[in-house]
């Protein structure tokens, strides 16, 4: 009995851990053709690393968060850093969240705009009303968000590769591009260690409040699996789709394209994982606040809502070209010292 409620706490880490980091920019395909999909079958490769990263490196951030007792990421930034340096990078990162928060937002405005016909602003009203009221339930929200969206997003990428294949739709690696620049060798680095450094504002709660280090364990190295196929799967699919540059969600125009009755049910998974991000965005940026001001969570997430409505003027493709790349590259630190940093005992 205990040994499945271990694993079911770990499912429930591991879609919490796939949920925050399959938001806009995964769910969409934009995110995977920024760092992968434009380099051909050089992005394969890369493919493959991130997802080793995301296995280790999620398993490690995960368990030395908790061996430290860590309730928010400025704590681990303490240790990860050192007690001088680690107020800025917090700040830093602070900012980082409020900005990929701010894209999956605007991602779901593309989505009502690009699928449904909806105004921008309306989609991003609903979404912030939404979260609001998934934020008043706290880490129950969380789970029960990501449990239900997860497994959906993993079903669908398959399908869609499963029908490619039978309609002869996937292109040969040898018709796809190669490109083995630095900037192709650094992408999966960048885009694991922008990802790990993001994802930490709910992983590090996650990690303190699990009832065992192994279940956190699990629940971490699972995800990290599912991440790697989910990646691998989208990356083959956008590789064969001739005119994904064309378009703000460019795997809805792939489903839209060979699995045209079910398109409008795409539509809602994105959707659905979109809404897991900015879910976690919004409670991980909620936990550090309360770290540093005295505020009650329900006016804190009011609050936090309001600020982020800010954003609806802003095009969602833009913001994701611009930021995304960037934070990519100033989280490779994080990377270096999840390695280098000796893991507590317990």
């Amino acid at each position: 009995m205990k040994k499945k409620a271990e694993w079911s706490e770990a499912w429930q880490i591991a879609a919490v851990y796939v949920g925050t980091v399959i938001g806009a920019g995964f769910a969409t395909g934009r995110e995977i053709i920024e760092f992968f999909t434009r380099y051909g079958t050089a992005g394969t490769v890369g493919v493959l690393v991130s997802g080793f990263l995301f296995t280790w490196g999620g398993a490690r951030l995960m368990v030395m968060a908790r061996r430290i007792g860590a309730a928010s990421y400025d704590e681990l930034n303490r240790y990860l850093f050192g007690r001088m340096l680690s107020p800025f990078v917090t700040l830093v990162m602070t900012a980082m969240i409020a900005g990929v928060t701010a894209v999956m937002i605007a991602g779901a405005g593309a989505v009502f705009e690009e699928q449904i016909g909806w105004p921008r602003q309306a989609g991003i009203a609903l979404t912030l009303g939404s979260a609001l009221l998934v934020m008043l339930f706290d880490r129950k929200g969380l789970f029960g968000v990501n449990v239900l969206v997860v497994p959906m997003m993993m079903i669908f990428s398959a399908t869609v590769l499963i029908k490619m294949v039978m309609v002869g739709g996937l292109c040969r690696p040898d018709m796809a591009a190669s490109n083995y620049s630095l900037k192709a060798m650094l992408s999966p680095f960048s885009y694991a260690a922008f990802n790990l450094a993001m994802s930490q504002a709910v992983l590090v709660p996650v990690a303190r409040e699990a009832t065992s280090e192994r279940a956190v364990k699990r629940g971490a190295m699972l995800g990290g699996v599912i991440l790697t196929g989910l990646l691998l799967l989208n990356h083959i699919v956008l590789l064969s789709f001739p005119q994904k540059g064309d378009y703000d969600i460019p795997m809805a125009e792939v489903v839209r394209t060979f699995f045209a009755m079910l398109h409008w049910l795409y539509v809602v998974v994105i959707y659905g994982e979109i809404f897991t991000s900015v879910i976690g965005g919004l409670f991980g940026l909620a936990r550090q606040v309360r770290v540093w001001v005295s505020i009650g969570g329900k006016w804190l997430g009011v609050l936090l809502v309001l600020l982020f409505a800010a954003v609806s003027p802003f095009r969602y493709g833009e913001l994701l070209s611009f930021l995304y790349p960037l934070f990519g590259y100033m989280s490779l630190l994080l990377l270096w010292l999840l390695w280098r940093r000796r893991l507590p005992h317990r």
